[in-house]
């Protein structure tokens, strides 16, 4: 089959009809049955291939990377986790601080924010039931999804989740207590736990039971016997391993004649010394079970026994938001096998991927921000470094050319300054005024398309609208400026005639209009060849200097302003594979002199700042 075919094909699929019940309604709720297939650039490969497989992560809107993946991978990801926005409405942050302490300014910490959590109306929820929907058609049969919520809106995605899925397929409500202390309030009780939401596709799902270890209190009820051996003392009748074996045997506990079809259980029992006989026959005969055969307690919902991440643990990266690596194993461990493909397209600091990796998994992830993929790539060359011959290596893809911005937040800030928009409170659909016009930032990083629009429409507030026209019905009820990265032709047209009313509608394409629009300041770097040394003498990350208020020429020690530095030793001019990865500690630095392989070609240089923004530079080695 072609590729022209394959692409058609993925625009040829209607994924398959809803059938769970009850539905959950809302403002501008819109059926989504099919999708358009959006490429996707191979730009960074870490490590080997095995058995003809890389594990892959994504950077850009995760509806097209899914849309993307569809071609290839519908129906065989064994599990998928993901934890969403939580409609929190909150802007997450991330601590950036220099290495250490040359550069002298006040303001050498400060907060980065790597995604923002406010919706305006019923946004969230058609933004997580698109998305939900690909999620169903990329699970094979047998598969597992685990979404992750907290209160705000759990009992909406419960829903939400049933109506995909078919509430046949849920499995467990799991309540994980991620704390053991909140913010005190005069007004509610105190918020410790978040809420998982475990579905299947089908009945015939992958599930290996997990264990938890005894607590303290009944480990205490263990002796030992003449062998050294520990063990609890089990009572008959109590639930254990082999409940009802121990009722009517030689004559005790009488009222249990019932079960003397247990007697040859017993009587081997007894050989091996497991069996503890009362004085009074009238008691329960105990049954030693030995620590060292004992897998612990079965999982159940209510898990207690896994913290969230510690400020000083080594796992820590500083991510908002970030999960602990052991709640993300017993989901990886009890949903899928060793092999399987696992899934999340909201993969923030990498955990999901890192643990697959640990797992021998096969992982695919996706994020819409830049911070997210840098931070992955450096924890899973991290556990690359440690299992560099047994893992395979990892792909960065870039979906659908998704390059201009650092993440979609930064991208709308920097158009509301530059464009001198006012901007509105979060409440309103609309992102700010500009003189006297509405502004409406259209999706970033790609050409708005009509489809694009039914938001739009669908938020628009037409009571408000019709009082307009009745009082002045020869003039416009509403002035719209649509800001957009290129669009489809004669949008405007098609946005006036689904609108029943007269309005005004200017469309900004700011590649276009705003050629000169300055949205980042490139980095600089004075890097050369010395002999055998490649030199990288000097850099400036121009914003994150802006940021710091550090003029270019007071930068001491460019190393504190550098996250990592990777080198490609013979780069193709498509694909940086790095061959040499320098990602010192959090409190050491970079090197800064690399030494050039005898072999070397042309040298690509990747140099990423505190910000996860890179630079770079390719020189011919002479």
């Amino acid at each position: 089959m072609s590729n022209e075919q394959e692409l058609q094909n993925v625009e040829e699929y209607e994924f398959e009809p809803i059938k769970g019940y009850p539905m959950l309604n809302w403002k501008g709720k819109r059926p989504y049955t099919s999708t358009q297939y959006y490429p996707a650039q191979l730009k960074e490969s870490y490590g080997h291939s095995e058995s003809d497989w890389m594990n892959k992560i994504f950077w850009g809107d995760n509806l097209q990377t899914m849309s993307h993946l569809l071609k290839k991978y519908r129906g065989k990801i064994r599990l998928i986790y993901i934890d969403p926005p939580f409609d929190s409405k909150a802007d997450y942050k991330k601590t950036i601080s220099l290495r250490s302490k040359k550069i002298s300014n006040d303001q050498s910490v400060f907060e980065e924010k790597q995604y923002n959590d406010i919706w305006s109306n019923d946004e969230y929820l058609q933004f997580m039931y698109e998305r939900l929907i690909l999620l169903k058609e990329l699970l094979s049969e047998d598969g597992n999804v685990f979404l992750h919520c907290d209160d705000a809106k759990n009992y909406q995605l419960r829903m939400m989740m049933d109506e995909i899925f078919s509430a046949d397929n849920f499995k467990n409500e799991i309540i994980w207590k991620r704390s053991t202390s909140t913010g005190l309030s005069t007004k509610r009780c105190g918020t410790l736990h978040d809420t998982i939401y475990w579905y299947s596709k089908s009945a015939n799902n992958v599930f290996n039971m997990q264990y938890h270890e005894y607590d303290e209190k009944y480990l205490k009820r263990a002796k030992t016997d003449e062998n050294g051996r520990k063990y609890i003392p089990i009572p008959t009748g109590n639930p254990g391993p082999r409940p009802n074996l121990y009722y009517a045997y030689k004559g005790y506990y009488p009222h249990a004649n019932g079960y003397k079809w247990t007697y040859g259980k017993m009587e081997k029992f007894e050989k091996e010394g497991r069996l503890i006989f009362p004085k009074n026959k009238e008691g329960r005969i105990q049954y030693k079970q030995y620590l060292d055969e004992m897998e612990g307690v079965k999982l159940q919902d209510l898990w207690l026994d896994i913290p969230a991440v510690n400020p000083v643990a080594q796992e820590r990266n500083g991510y908002p938001t970030q999960k602990p690596e052991a709640l993300l194993e017993r989901i990886i461990k009890m949903g899928s096998n060793e092999g399987d493909i696992v899934f999340d397209c909201f993969m923030g600091s990498g955990t999901t991927q890192a643990v697959a990796m640990k797992l021998d998994r096969k992982f695919i992830g996706a994020d819409i921000n830049l911070g997210a993929i840098q931070v992955t790539t450096k924890r899973l060359l991290g556990v690359l470094n440690e299992n560099s011959d047994t893992k395979p290596g990892f792909e960065v893809y870039n979906v659908n050319n998704y390059d201009i911005f650092r993440n979609p937040l930064q991208a709308k800030e920097i158009l509301i300054d530059a464009l001198e928009i006012q901007k509105l409170d979060s409440y309103s659909y609309f992102d700010g005024e500009k003189d006297g016009q509405m502004v409406k930032i259209m999706p970033i990083n790609r050409i708005t398309t009509k489809a694009d629009l039914n938001d739009l429409i669908t938020n628009l507030d037409y009571k408000t609208f019709e009082k307009r026209q009745k009082e002045n019905p020869n003039q416009y009820v509403e002035d719209i400026l649509l800001v957009c990265m290129g669009h489809e032709k004669d949008l405007a047209a098609a946005l006036k005639k689904e609108i029943p009313y007269k309005i005004n509608i200017t469309v900004v394409d700011i590649l276009r209009d705003r050629a000169n629009l300055e949205f980042k300041r490139d980095a600089e770097a004075l890097i050369k060849t010395d002999g055998d040394k490649l030199i990288i003498q000097n850099f400036y990350p121009m914003n994150l200097l802006q940021k710091l208020s550090i003029m270019k020429e007071n930068v001491g020690d460019w190393k504190e302003l550098v996250e990592s530095v990777m080198i490609d030793w013979n780069y193709d001019g498509a694909i940086l594979e790095p061959k040499e990865i320098d990602i010192p500690l959090k409190t050491e630095l970079v090197k800064g002199i690399y030494e050039i392989p005898k072999d070397a070609g042309t040298i690509r240089v990747k140099i990423t700042d505190l910000l996860s923004e890179s630079l770079e530079v390719s020189i011919e080695n002479e």
